[in-house]
C-alpha cells in the first residue's frame, strides 16, 4: 500500500513538473500562442537545403523507367504468356510477338514454353557437357546418386534396376502454373509409382527383355494420372535404358540364367529327337495299316469276285445241265491228259480198228 501510494505522488509530481515547463516555454516565447507570421515562413523556406531534390528526381524518373519498361514485353514462338492481374488469371493466353501490359505490381506475365519437350530422368543423372567425365557404358547408370529410383520388386520377388527417360510437354499452361502447386515433383512421384506398378506385375525375366511393352503400359498409366490431377502436362514418350539386376547378385544371376538357358538346350534338343523319331514310327504305323486295309479289300474284292464267278456258273449249269458236264469233263481232261503218261483210248462202239503208228510217242 505504501509502495502505491509513491507512485501515485511521483507521477503527479512528474505531471506538474511538465505542465509547469510547457507554461515557461510559451511566456519566454513572447508570442502568446499565435500562429507563425508569414514572414517567418518565408524565412524559414529560403534557408532550406534543396541540395537533395536532384537525387530525390533521378530516383522518379528510374522508377517511371522502369514503370514504362515493365509495360512492353515480348513473346517468343515456342512459348505463350500467361497475364496475371493483381494475382488473378487473365484470358486470353498471349501469343508470340510483341504486347502491352499494366504496369508491374498492377499485372504480371509469366511465360510458358508449350513448344518444347522437357526430359525427366529416372535412376540415374546424365552428365553435362562440361562435365569432364563421361559414360563409357552401361554400367554407369547404376552408379548415381539416384539409384534408389530405378530399384524395384518384381513380381516374382525379385530386385530389378529399371532405369528410365520420360519426355513430356506443357498442354495447358494454365493448368499447368495454378492446378498444381508443383508439377516439376508430382511428375517424378507418379512416374515413380506407374513404374513400380507395372513392373511389380511382371518378372524379372520380363522386366529384362520386354523393355517396349512396359514403357507403353506405363506411358499410359503416368498419362491418366496426371489427367486426373489437372497437370496441364501430356507426355509424348516413355523410354527404359538397361534393365538389369543390383550389381551385388549379378554374378548369382547370371548363374542362374545360364543353368535355364542349358536346360532349356536340352529341352529343345529332346524335342528335336521326338519330332524326328515320332513322326516316323507314326508314319511307319500308317504305312503298314493302310498296306493291311489294301490287302483286306484285294482279298474282299477277290473272293466277292469268285462268289459272283460261281453264281454265274451255276446259273448257267442250272440252264443247261449236259453243256455244262460236257464243258466241264472236257476242261478236266484238258487239264489232266497232259500230265499223263502213255494214253490208250478205248471205245467200246469202234467197229475198225484205226492202227495208228507210235502212239505213244
Amino acid at each position: 500500500m505504501v509502495d502505491t501510494v509513491k507512485t501515485m505522488n511521483w507521477d503527479w509530481e512528474k505531471l506538474q513538473q511538465q505542465q509547469k515547463k510547457r507554461s515557461g516555454q510559451r511566456e519566454g516565447g513572447g508570442d502568446g500562442g499565435k500562429p507563425p507570421q508569414m514572414d517567418d515562413i518565408v524565412k524559414k523556406f529560403k534557408g532550406f537545403n534543396f541540395s537533395w531534390v536532384p537525387a530525390l528526381l533521378i530516383v522518379v524518373g528510374l522508377v517511371a523507367l522502369f514503370l514504362a519498361s515493365s509495360m512492353f514485353y515480348t513473346v517468343d514462338v515456342d512459348e505463350v504468356g500467361i497475364i496475371q492481374r493483381f494475382g488473378r488469371y487473365v484470358e486470353p493466353e498471349r501469343p508470340p510477338g510483341l504486347h502491352f501490359k499494366l504496369p508491374a505490381g498492377v499485372e504480371k506475365v509469366t511465360k510458358v514454353k508449350d513448344k518444347r519437350v522437357y526430359k525427366e530422368e529416372f535412376g540415374f543423372e546424365t552428365l553435362q557437357a562440361t562435365d569432364k567425365r563421361a559414360f563409357t557404358s552401361d554400367k554407369d547408370l547404376y552408379d548415381s546418386k539416384n539409384i534408389g529410383e530405378s530399384l524395384m520388386l518384381t513380381g516374382d520377388l525379385n530386385v530389378a534396376l529399371v532405369p528410365w527417360i520420360v519426355q513430356y510437354r506443357i498442354r495447358n499452361p494454365y493448368k499447368y502454373l495454378f492446378m498444381v502447386r508443383d508439377v516439376h515433383q508430382l511428375l517424378r512421384d507418379m512416374s515413380e509409382a506407374a513404374m513400380r506398378l507395372v513392373v511389380g506385375d511382371r518378372s524379372i525375366n520380363e522386366v529384362i527383355s520386354n523393355r517396349l511393352e512396359i514403357a507403353n503400359e506405363m506411358m499410359g498409366i503416368l498419362q491418366a494420372e496426371l489427367d486426373e490431377a489437372q497437370s496441364g502436362i501430356v507426355v509424348e514418350a516413355v523410354e527404359l535404358k538397361k534393365t538389369n539386376v543390383p550389381p551385388e547378385v549379378e554374378p548369382s544371376f547370371n548363374a542362374v540364367n545360364q543353368a535355364l538357358q542349358e536346360k532349356e538346350q536340352k529341352i529343345q534338343e529332346a524335342k528335336k529327337d521326338y519330332n524326328t523319331a515320332v513322326p516316323a514310327a507314326e508314319g511307319e504305323a500308317q504305312r503298314v495299316v493302310k498296306a493291311a486295309e489294301g490287302y483286306a479289300l484285294e482279298r474282299i474284292n477277290t473272293a466277292k469276285g469268285d462268289a459272283e464267278k460261281f453264281v454265274a456258273v451255276y446259273n448257267e449249269y442250272k440252264n443247261a445241265q449236259d453243256v455244262t458236264k460236257r464243258r466241264l469233263y472236257l476242261e478236266t481232261l484238258a487239264r489232266v491228259i497232259p500230265n499223263m503218261g502213255e494214253k490208250y483210248i478205248v471205245d467200246a462202239e469202234q467197229k475198225n480198228l484205226l492202227p495208228l503208228l507210235n502212239l505213244g510217242k
